[in-house]
């Protein structure tokens, strides 16, 4: 059994500019799975940069409320929805809420930091 806290875990800001902390990812050699795994947080006023991911993407809201873009579609997402972002497409979120928007994103295959590309402003 392997059991991480994400408390324990030092976050890193990724290339969309939230931080992360990474709770499974194979390349850490402690898992061996298809997906990675991490916690995400996004401050008060605040958005990620627009960027494309080579992965799909999973978002599961845990706290806060955000506006989620994808390509040209926004929809609003509180505590409990689950979204599905394409690989490939054009997506960012933006904190609607008064306080620290967090949430999971499970990428697949395993989330890497070449495979996570910013749109031209």
């Amino acid at each position: 059994m392997l059991i991480k806290r994400a408390a324990e875990i030092a976050g890193f800001i990724a290339n969309d500019g939230c931080l992360i902390r990474e709770l499974l990812h194979p390349a850490h050699g402690d898992c061996e799975l298809d997906y990675s795994l991490a916690l995400a947080e996004v401050a008060v006023n605040a958005a990620t940069y627009r960027h494309r991911l080579a992965q799909a993407e999973v978002y599961f809201i845990l706290k806060g409320e955000g506006d989620l873009h994808v390509d040209e579609q926004i929809t609003r997402l509180r505590p409990g929805d689950t979204a599905l972002i394409p690989a490939q497409a054009e997506q960012w979120i933006e904190n609607r809420s008064d306080e620290v928007l967090q949430f999971l994103a499970i990428c697949n295959p395993p989330w890497r930091a070449e495979d996570d590309l910013r749109s031209p402003d």
